[in-house]
């Protein structure tokens, strides 16, 4: 089978090769899985420049998430029904046993896979695990957002941000999006976003009072760090929120502590891993959360690329470089 294997650390373009390997069989706790659609994260890009939290063996496989047909279990994991009842057949939405990732004709993932929403096509179910499981607990886990509240979302015509806006329309809050470019403003505007700031013509902060009267975002959303939070703490409304998801940017922020006690806000720390490894019954609630809303069309992935597996290297890349809006999706 076909699939794209990192020899070496560096740049995905340059690094990721397509490779014929033998068929992964699944171990204890597994599934084999054929690979139906496998989403594009920004971490992908980090575990080939060897950046991410996880560093896998060489050589390895990208490609953190996927929606996959089951094709085999593995031994010892039940009586051929692992957690949540998955069977030969499914269509599941799953995270790949690194090192073999989705980037892949098939595959092996953990028998935690959730059952695909039948209100998405492939490619659309696999953009709504990680992503939205991410907003949806950093919304309404460590947020704690209200309807009628004023979010701020960075970033927000990207595949994090996009699901950040939909998320937080659907709980009822008036949403501002902060994105970079024209095209990823119209973008932003489609996604539902009630104010659109361009922070390559817009003054952020300004933008954020005028839009507030002056309040400021109630809850910021931050998967982008660097300039964005700094713009962030000068826009937060008294004991606001800004939960922290990322560092697209690159840069990490060292915030003075005396000025969140100067303005009486919080900084929320959200990793979704932990929950999926602390309380996996809180992620499985989740997911029938978000399945509900896919249903509704309260929230529906932004798919803007669909690509070939030839096409794998190149779209790792892309979003690492930030030149992409929503989510591009691997086909195979």
């Amino acid at each position: 089978m076909k699939t794209w294997r990192v020899h070496t650390n560096g740049e995905p373009r340059a690094v990721m090769r397509l490779e014929d390997v033998d068929e992964p069989e699944p171990g204890p706790g597994e599934l084999l899985v054929r690979v139906r659609a496998a989403n594009v994260n920004y971490p992908d890009a980090m575990l080939c420049r060897g950046e991410y939290q996880i560093r896998p063996s060489l050589p390895f496989t990208p490609g953190v998430e996927l929606c996959g047909e089951v094709l085999a279990i593995g031994p010892d994991s039940g009586d051929g029904a692992p957690a949540g009842g998955v069977a030969v057949g499914d269509r599941v939405l799953a995270r790949p046993v690194l090192p073999s990732g989705g980037f892949a004709e098939r595959t092996v993932v953990g028998a935690d896979a959730l059952p695909a929403p039948e209100a998405l096509d492939d490619a659309e179910a696999a953009a709504l695990h990680i992503g939205y499981q991410t907003g949806w607990f950093g919304l309404h886990r460590r947020a704690r957002l209200q309807p009628g509240e004023t979010l701020l979302v960075h970033a927000a015509s990207g595949g994090v941000g996009s699901a950040a806006v939909q998320l937080g329309k659907a709980a009822g809050a008036r949403v501002l999006g902060v994105v970079g470019g024209s095209a990823k403003a119209e973008t932003a505007r489609q996604l539902g976003c009630d104010v659109v700031i361009d922070r390559r013509t817009d003054d952020i902060v300004a933008a954020v009072k005028e839009a507030t009267g002056g309040r400021g975002a109630d809850v910021v959303y931050d998967p982008v760090g660097g300039d964005a939070f700094a713009k962030s703490v000068k826009c937060v409304a008294f004991e606001g929120r800004i939960v922290i998801v990322g560092f697209a940017s690159g840069a990490v922020p060292t915030q003075g502590l005396n000025h969140v006690l100067v303005k009486n806000y919080s900084l929320l720390g959200l990793h979704w891993g932990l929950y999926a490894a602390k309380e996996p019954a809180a992620v499985r609630a989740c997911h029938e959360e978000l399945t509900g809303l896919a249903a509704s069309g309260a929230v529906r992935p932004l798919v803007s690329e669909r690509v070939d597996l030839q096409g794998a290297a190149d779209a790792v890349q892309r979003v690492f470089d930030g030149v992409t809006t929503g989510r591009v999706v691997v086909v195979p």
